[in-house]
């Protein structure tokens, strides 16, 4: 059997499957390559396709080669016209003895292999084993997907539906009421007339058997062995599958605290979240909220390019999103999640009323809470006041869980670690 692999450069998906293949074997590869390109890009940039650079070692198909076992050992070459059978062939020259090409000033190198990805797998390798934790079914919404259940059987239907054995019990219990003769009845009764009509006895009862027969006959061609009432096809009801309902609340700061780098992080980090959340679930709401001293609900194209700035008050943006859920998603209905990016800077006078919200009116209504806080240089190894008052909020059972963000190389890992199940993170 002949395996032929088409290695062609991939025009109009003639080469799906081998692309597949290469990708599944250089998964970690790749991974790492589109982790490095994430932090090149620009915000507006993040949703496209990408040139991938990978190391080649290691990429090789892998062979089957005869072990080189000591000894001596014959062949036949083609083409010979100097060596005879019983010749030593000497070694040839040059060998072992380093002529290869020279090698890169620092003595390492390594050779790259270039291809490229499209969005959509991309974005696949961006979002592989990630998903919203804890997502509960709650109440079937904008039902869009059915499933097929049995429903009993039917009269009619396809023939792929055709019901075998309910339909050759019908026809057994038909066949039983009319009292239609037996196949094997009208054997032995085929039987006994041969052999009364070989013996040339009792003509009287010869005839009776064969008047018995005909009737027979006639009855069991009156009453077919399978009739259109016995048919019964297996019958299906589209049932409407349930689909959780979800809305991720995000929250980002925009006051004057925020630099352009610490906002381009957060941009980041929303970005990768509203990418997410868009390709793996198809009824989550988003609800953007944009703060400075005061908060607004945004549409996506001003969360993400707006340019207003202000002063700084996390409360506003908090009791806003607790309005937002009381009045659109009841907590019954509506798993909640809720992601905050900030600098962690916030007026000393908020803080209390911060916390008290996040600790009475927030936390206990969501299934997931991820605070980002972003920054940069000396200052961000301190913990700001909002980072030390939400970490006496997150120890125990809370659904808060925080990370940290300093460049743009930390979004890949930051965001898969806290969309990652806690059964593959073991």
């Amino acid at each position: 059997m002949v395996n032929i692999i088409d290695r062609r450069r991939n025009p109009k998906g003639k080469s799906l499957a081998n692309r597949q293949r290469f990708l599944r074997r250089a998964k970690r590869q790749v991974l790492d390559a589109v982790n490095e390109a994430s932090g090149r890009r620009k915000v507006t940039d993040v949703a496209g396709g990408e040139q991938i650079t990978i190391p080649a070692d290691g990429l090789h198909e892998p062979s089957f080669r005869k072990a080189a076992d000591r000894g001596v050992h014959e062949h036949v070459v083609p083409g010979n016209k100097e060596y005879v059978v019983g010749d030593t062939i000497p070694r040839p020259e040059g060998q072992g003895s380093g002529g290869g090409r020279e090698g890169s000033p620092d003595g390492e190198g390594e050779d790259e292999f270039t291809f490229a990805v499209s969005r959509d797998e991309f974005l696949d390798l961006f979002f592989e084993g990630l998903e919203l934790p804890d997502l509960v079914k709650r109440q079937v919404k904008k039902t869009e997907q059915y499933t097929q259940q049995r429903a009993g059987y039917s009269v009619s239907g396809s023939p792929s539906n055709l019901n075998v054995e309910r339909t050759m019990r019908n026809s057994l219990s038909r066949r039983i009421a009319l009292r239609r003769p037996k196949g094997e009845d009208l054997q032995a009764l085929d039987e006994e007339i041969d052999r009364l009509e070989r013996s040339g006895a009792e003509p009287e009862r010869l005839r009776e058997l064969i008047e018995l027969r005909r009737s027979k006959q006639e009855r069991s061609r009156a009453i077919p062995y399978i009739d259109p009432v016995d048919i019964r096809y297996n019958r299906f009801d589209h049932v409407p599958q349930p689909i959780s309902q979800a809305v991720m609340f995000c929250l980002m700061d925009v006051s004057g605290s925020m630099t352009e780098d610490m906002k381009d992080l957060a941009k980041r980090f929303f970005m990768l979240l509203y990418l997410f959340l868009e390709r793996r679930y198809r009824h989550v709401d988003i609800v953007f909220i944009r703060h400075t001293h005061i908060a607004q609900e945004v549409d996506e194209d001003t969360f993400f390019y707006s340019r207003e700035t202000g002063g700084t008050l996390v409360s506003p943006a908090l009791t806003m999103m607790r309005d937002i859920i009381e009045d659109r998603y009841p907590v019954n209905d509506w798993n909640i999640y809720g992601a905050q990016a900030s600098d962690g800077d916030n007026t000393p006078a908020d803080n209390p009323a911060t916390t008290r919200l996040m600790a009475d009116g927030i936390l206990p209504l969501c299934q997931y809470f991820a605070y980002i806080e972003v920054g940069g240089g000396q200052a961000f190894h301190v913990p700001s006041d909002l980072w030390r008052a939400y970490d006496r909020l997150a120890r125990g059972e809370s659904p808060l869980a925080m990370r940290r963000v300093q460049t743009r190389g930390d979004i890949f890992p930051v965001f898969r670690d806290l969309f990652t199940p806690a059964e593959l993170k073991a």
